[in-house]
């Protein structure tokens, strides 16, 4: 029984359904809704109705648990709901679609356990959040690189370094679009300054031009924030370069050297922008010595 009408047929059976929490964490606690009302069976049916069996299966336990109950109360089919999208039971061969999962989300908060609706929400918005800090990221990629964006996007799936072939690659490249380092270091800074701009915890591609800025000279590096072409962003890139973890083989060294004036420069950058982290990591890296 692996059909997409099998769980329908159990359904045709149920006089109620029990929901509640997977890990039993969700402050919305546990429901239970008695089909004795037919309109109350039907918005259920309808919110569980399934689209597709693709034969994939969600890698996590799922967030919330649906029980079939006879007209005794014993279970007749036990269904998990995962990320708002598919449903998981035994009887099938993978996880299903959903034919709109948000109908289900819905119908939970409608019955009082909003948790998982609110969840659903949250995980769009970061989505959207990532994907418009990604085409910002792309839209900075230097000139010369496009055709290794998709390699470069890749290691956020698999969590991998740039191998240094690809350095090696992404850097005769630069070298064959810009000519003059200075400009070529201002594309990199422009780079590693768009995204996320985080200075941790951002996706594994993102790292890329910091990679590449670590074997940059820190002659070159300090002449290209001292060109009249160097702006916000290029500083940004700099920040995230220089007060990230282990970014360049003599760090120590070459923070310690920067220039005063630029020093405070990008300090105040890194105080403006609201990014906690970044913040702190600048005051330990950029700010004059108490001592």
């Amino acid at each position: 029984m692996n059909g997409t009408t099998a769980l329908d047929g159990v359904l045709h059976r149920a006089y109620a359904v029990r929901a509640g929490p997977v890990h039993g964490s969700e402050a919305d606690g546990e429901i239970r809704v008695d089909f004795a009302d037919p309109a109350e069976w039907a918005a259920f049916r309808a919110a569980v109705a399934v689209e597709s069996l693709p034969g994939f299966d969600c890698m996590c336990g799922g967030d919330v648990r649906f029980e079939m109950l006879d007209r005794r109360g014993e279970r007749l089919a036990v269904v998990f709901l995962h990320h708002g999208e598919t449903l998981r039971w035994e009887q099938w061969d993978g996880d299903a679609v959903l034919r709109d999962g948000r109908l289900l989300l819905d119908w939970l908060a409608g019955h009082g356990m909003t948790g998982p609706l609110r969840e659903f929400e949250a995980d769009r918005q970061r989505a959207a959040e990532r994907s418009e800090e990604e085409r910002g990221w792309l839209a900075a990629m230097p000139a010369g690189l496009e055709e290794s964006a998709d390699r470069i996007l890749a290691l956020s799936r698999t969590g991998g370094r740039p191998s240094p072939e690809l350095l090696s690659e992404l850097t005769d490249r630069l070298r064959s679009a810009f000519p003059d380092p200075v400009q070529r270091v201002l594309a990199l800074l422009d780079w590693y300054g768009s995204g996320s701009g985080r200075c941790s915890g951002y996706p594994v591609h993102e790292g890329v031009p910091g990679e590449l800025l670590g074997s940059v000279a820190i002659a070159d590096l300090l002449a290209a924030l001292a060109d009249p072409r160097a702006g916000e962003r290029h500083d940004s890139g700099a920040v995230r370069h220089l007060v990230g973890w282990k970014t360049r083989p003599d760090q120590k060294r070459d923070v310690a050297g920067l220039p005063e004036p630029l020093r405070a420069r990008l300090l105040a950058l890194a105080r403006r922008s609201g990014d906690t982290d970044k913040r702190g990591r600048a005051e330990r890296w950029l700010a004059p010595s108490r001592a």
